[in-house]
């Protein structure tokens, strides 16, 4: 018995010339069945709809006025779904960095290239803080006063009471109050200790390290996934907190993205140029050679904002523009993929001062230490998160006694960085895998593993 005959079938027994037509057709109506009712939103670009969210928020503020402070529980929703992922972030993303290095790895090329990343990190931070000094970006701003914005702050512990507070009395409670130094301390000597058990000779203890390391992989990956779907909500969450900002504030809340976003390039120029030309000079390369060289992942890195995407592009420059061994940066720069993030280290400084000036509170010297402290620890392990830099701010500003909580001009501070954070990574993105190929080619050297006929000599 025939089947029954669809309604959509009837052209083609009515007009069989035009088969060719039909089936374009029917591949029409099949692809736009297939598609979700919100594709428009999920699969288009992430950063270009916040971005959106920032711009769209700014003007409906200004325009509106008092009138657009109903949206304000969404925008507490984002921060509330913001604070929910740092902390198992944190020490997932952490354990699994510190135990990704092997310690049989761990030799002469890894401690030096070890020192080199956290050595430029603590310089970037202060080359970031040094702009937000000098620019003071969001002074004047006055989202809130002191007491409104932190309350705790004004109370803040000695440096050296900060220093001692690193290591926790009980990592547990540490984990679930949301103190950040004391868990990333932690994080990264249980990730020690699970390398090594890894690597010991004794099946059992190898046994037991691996189900710890994939269990903590397995718990990050999962945290990633749930950052990811976090991300869907930033443009709705930048829109109601940048709404009520710029409903309170008007239009002088532009100006100081712009600083900001000056400020944060200046000192990726410096530190690219100073530091890393520096040291350049200082083991006898020519910086012009080396950029000239280096010119093409750092253009890549630029435009993916991705340092692990850029590895492939950096890692041929290395072996083919550079003359580096593959012993060498095999290891060198995957590990600054991921523990490398000067860049991101810049970032922090000028847009942890900038929320400080914002709310009405600057940061103290001892807090800004704590800021260089937390940025270098914290970029052992966050680089692999998708939006490190916007999750490492988290970190960074609860080191300083300045949570991101719902409703307080913290929370709005940090929403008009966000909005501008596609901006600021392309910068960063750049900066970091510059470091990657700079640090790699300084220790190649040490180790005699430059073909110094790549370089002239």
């Amino acid at each position: 018995m025939p089947k029954k005959l669809s309604v959509w079938t009837i052209p083609l027994i009515v007009f069989p010339c035009y088969t060719v037509n039909y089936k374009i057709i029917m591949e029409v109506i099949m692809s736009t069945e297939k598609k979700g009712i919100f594709d428009w939103y999920f699969k288009s670009n992430l950063l270009v709809r916040i971005l959106l969210g920032l711009v769209l928020g700014a003007i409906v503020g200004i325009i509106a006025g008092p009138a657009i402070y109903w949206v304000n529980p969404f925008g507490s929703l984002f921060v509330r779904l913001l604070k929910m992922i740092v902390m198992p972030v944190v020490l997932a993303s952490l354990v699994v960095g510190a135990a990704s290095i092997s310690p049989s790895e761990l030799g002469k090329v890894g401690v030096k290239i070890i020192l080199f990343y956290l050595l430029t990190s603590a310089f970037a931070v202060a080359v970031g803080l040094l702009m937000g000094n000098l620019f003071k970006p969001g002074l004047g701003l006055a989202l809130g006063s002191a007491a409104d914005a932190a309350g705790k702050t004004l109370n803040q512990p000695k440096f050296i009471d900060t220093l001692l507070a690193i290591i926790p009395k009980n990592p547990f409670g540490s984990l679930s109050s949301g103190a950040v130094l004391p868990t990333i301390y932690f994080a990264i000597i249980f990730g020690i200790g699970i390398s090594y058990l890894k690597t010991s000779k004794e099946e059992r203890l190898k046994k037991v390290g691996t189900v710890l390391f994939d269990v903590f992989d397995g718990t990050a990956e999962v945290m990633y996934m749930i950052v990811r779907g976090v991300l869907q909500y930033a443009p709705i969450g930048v829109f109601a907190l940048i709404a009520v900002v710029f409903a309170k504030q008007g239009a002088k809340a532009v100006g100081p993205l712009g600083i900001v976003t000056l400020a944060s390039y200046l000192g990726y120029v410096i530190h690219v140029v100073i530091i890393y030309g520096g040291l350049l000079l200082l083991n006898k390369f020519s910086p012009a050679k080396f950029f000239k060289k280096a010119q093409t992942p750092m253009v890549t890195a630029f435009v993916t904002r991705s340092s692990s995407g850029t590895l492939p592009v950096t890692m041929s420059t290395a072996d083919e523009n550079m003359g580096i061994s593959k012993r060498v940066y095999s290891f060198t720069l995957p590990l600054g993929a991921t523990i490398n993030m000067d860049g991101t280290a810049i970032y922090q400084g000028v847009c942890a001062l900038f929320i400080g000036f914002a709310i009405g509170m600057p940061l103290s010297f001892g807090q800004q230490m704590t800021v260089i402290i937390t940025a270098v620890l914290a970029s052992i392990g966050t680089a692999g998160v998708p939006g490190a830099g916007a999750i490492m701010l988290l970190m960074v500003l609860n080191s300083v006694g300045l949570p991101v909580e719902a409703g307080t001009p913290v929370a709005a501070a940090y929403a008009m960085i966000l909005g501008i954070d596609a901006i600021l990574d392309m910068g960063r993105t750049s900066v970091n895998v510059t470091g990657d190929m700079t640090g790699t080619l300084l220790v190649a050297k040490s180790e005699k593993e430059v073909d110094t006929a790549k370089w002239g000599a």
